[in-house]
């Protein structure tokens, strides 16, 4: 299968990983669902290792829990987010995290002075976040301000998550390594806040609603992972924002989503200037992905 199809079904999956959680949200806290899917996720990525005779041994045990600390936290600011916003607009928020970057890469440079801010850069995060004002909108006319901050902050912190596996792959560690100290991160982190907030009974409806997360999140990682190591970064991550105009298309069909033609136009503002923030960074940047960001 070629790396476009590749990042065409994980985007799909991944969407379909969000009508999951959101329908999971009704029984679940966040905490739970990220607690579950990162079991799931832990004993797929263990047992695979296991089959291809791969170790899971780091040693660089402090970088992988500063990146779980702030890639779980940010999935469980998504979950939340999903589960209090439309489908679309929880998901757009999150793909932010593009612009994040851009924005600590122009802080970056103007704070070190190691060389002159791209304009270009600028402009492109400043377009996605007239974006986010617009998707942001129709949240404040339905007192959903808070939820949607959420889902802004989501994809804040996945951004510096994302730098933080960039930092990692750097340093020689395996992709699944990777992704299963954070699905173990997961684990813990979310115990931890579920033991705050309070546990669910579970009933079988909803234990296929986890058992769904943590697989369609898994499968739809590792099919990403493979086409990033075939494909070209520039077009996958282009191709990767089909996530959002599933997510649409799912939250009209299953939840009966209201989203405005201007949050339609703001998630357009978002795509494009993510598309040319990752344009401007692939010549000199690393290359990495948002699936990364999604491990």
């Amino acid at each position: 299968m070629s790396a476009s199809w590749l990042i065409v079904i994980a985007s799909l999956l991944f969407a379909t990983m969000g009508v999951c959680v959101k329908l999971a949200s009704a029984d679940y806290s966040s905490g739970e669902i990220v607690m579950y899917r990162g079991l799931v996720g832990a004993l797929m990525i263990g047992a695979m290792s296991r089959w291809q005779g791969a170790t899971l041994r780091t040693a660089r045990p402090g970088q992988h829990f500063v990146r779980s600390l702030t890639g779980v936290s940010a999935l469980c600011l998504w979950f939340y987010a999903i589960g209090k916003l439309p489908l679309a607009t929880a998901m757009t928020l999150n793909y932010t995290s593009s612009l994040w970057i851009a924005l600590f890469l122009i802080g970056g440079a103007s704070v070190l002075g190691t060389k002159p801010v791209d304009h270009r850069l600028v402009l492109a995060a400043l377009l996605g976040f007239i974006g986010v004002v617009l998707v942001l909108r129709p949240t404040i006319e339905h007192d959903q301000l808070l939820h949607g901050l959420v889902g802004l902050l989501s994809g804040m912190v996945s951004a510096t998550g994302y730098l933080q596996v960039i930092a990692l792959a750097r340093a020689g560690e395996p992709e699944g390594r990777i992704v299963f100290y954070f699905s173990i991160g997961g684990v813990l982190g979310g115990a931890a806040l579920s033991t705050v907030t309070g546990w669910h009974a579970h009933h079988w409806s909803g234990i296929g609603l986890l058992l769904a997360v943590g697989v369609l999140a898994t499968v739809a990682q590792l099919m990403l992972t493979r086409a990033y190591a075939r494909g070209r970064t520039l077009v996958n991550a282009s191709l990767q924002y089909l996530g959002i105009g599933f997510s649409f298309l799912y939250g009209l069909i299953f939840f009966d989503d209201h989203v405005t033609w201007i949050a339609v136009a703001g998630m357009l503002l978002i795509v494009g200037a993510g598309v040319r923030a990752t344009m401007l960074r692939a010549p000199a940047g690393p290359a990495g992905s948002p699936a990364q960001r999604r491990a």
